[in-house]
């Protein structure tokens, strides 16, 4: 491992072509009997362990929803925290079968490591937290303010083309790390945030009082986010796109993880396609005909796992914004099954 994670990209896909051959990753996953799945570093709602070392989060339970579509038990599962660049290592050596985390979606990530994003589950973007205090409910309101930010991946670039586009006015206050930015926010160092959405989330959360600061809704760049696989193995690809895609026809048909034992008897063809009722899916990928059922019986459709992450209960509710279906609004969307 050690020798890998130092490699080049070119050098891994060298060193590392037999792992990525079609069918490969399930052979291995049934032979292990268990899933393994490559987490972000902690951040509040996608990942994080309690103190007894368990697991949870927006991007775990999609990692589960692929354990279970695999052996019909999200709990055959093991997962691994990774940091940096280091991650598509692991992944492309077969140290993980599955990654899933906060990286964004981006052309050098998805075409320069030996690893392919299969499709996106989250859409974030550079977005703006403010005191609920200001008064605001727009980021186009903003104007004569503070801002922290940091002065990496480009968010300080974004801040001063959006202002300047606004023809608004903002004073920076910059630093290295998004850590410290809730330290300044808290001291009054600054009156805004603005970072990537999901990280404003998990500095809300961490708040005394989250409910009253907002993270308003619009967002000043592109940031998919989604689960990675290593390339070259279309039937594995295949199994954890289609996992994710149940999860969103799910919720758009009305398929819930408490409902879903009731309709072993409806007539509708939507529904009774992705529970495997009538036709089967499975096969071609390796898998039963009801994988996609057993998908959602472990986690739910895509409104309950977010919901469960970022819902009201959490005490800090995100709007799912850009995350609602395409029907209501949102940029979710997956293909029909049939």
């Amino acid at each position: 491992m050690r020798v890998l994670a130092g490699a080049t990209a070119l050098g891994l896909a060298l060193v590392l072509p037999a792992l990525a051959a079609n069918g490969d990753t399930l052979q291995a996953v049934r032979e292990r009997g268990f899933l393994v799945c490559g987490a972000t570093d902690p951040l509040p709602g996608f990942a994080q362990q309690d103190a007894d070392g368990r697991w949870s989060g927006f991007d775990v339970d999609l990692c589960r929803a692929v354990a279970a579509a695999v052996f019909g038990d999200p709990n055959l599962i093991e997962f691994r925290a990774l940091r940096g660049e280091g991650r598509f290592a692991a992944l492309q050596s077969g140290e993980i079968d599955v990654l899933a985390r906060n990286g964004p979606w981006t052309h050098r990530r998805d075409t320069s490591y030996g690893a392919t994003f299969v499709a996106a589950s989250f859409f974030d973007g550079q977005a703006f937290l403010v005191p609920q205090s200001l008064g605001l409910v727009s980021a186009y309101e903003l104007d004569q303010v503070s801002i922290c930010v940091t002065d990496a991946t480009g968010d300080l670039q974004r801040l001063r083309e959006f202002f300047f586009e606004n023809q608004a006015a903002f004073t920076s206050v910059v630093y290295e790390d998004v850590a410290d930015l809730a330290v300044a926010y808290q001291a009054g160092r600054c009156q805004v945030i603005s970072a990537a959405g999901r990280q404003l989330q998990a500095i809300r959360r961490q708040l005394p009082d989250p409910n009253v600061h907002r993270i308003l809704p619009e967002r000043i760049s592109k940031e998919p986010l989604g689960p990675v696989v290593r390339q070259g193995d279309d039937q594995w690809f295949n199994i954890v796109e289609w996992t994710l895609f149940a999860l969103i026809d799910a919720e758009e048909v009305g398929i819930t993880s408490l409902n879903i034992e009731s309709l072993a008897a409806t007539r509708t063809p939507a529904v009774q396609r992705i529970l495997g009722l009538n036709e089967d899916y499975g096969s071609a990928l390796g898998l039963p005909p009801d994988f996609m059922a057993d998908a959602i019986r472990a986690v739910g459709n895509y409104s309950e796992l977010y919901d469960r992450h970022f819902g009201p209960q959490t005490g800090a509710a995100l709007l799912r914004g850009q995350n609602a279906l395409w029907s209501n609004g949102g940029l979710l969307y997956a293909p029909p099954i049939r």
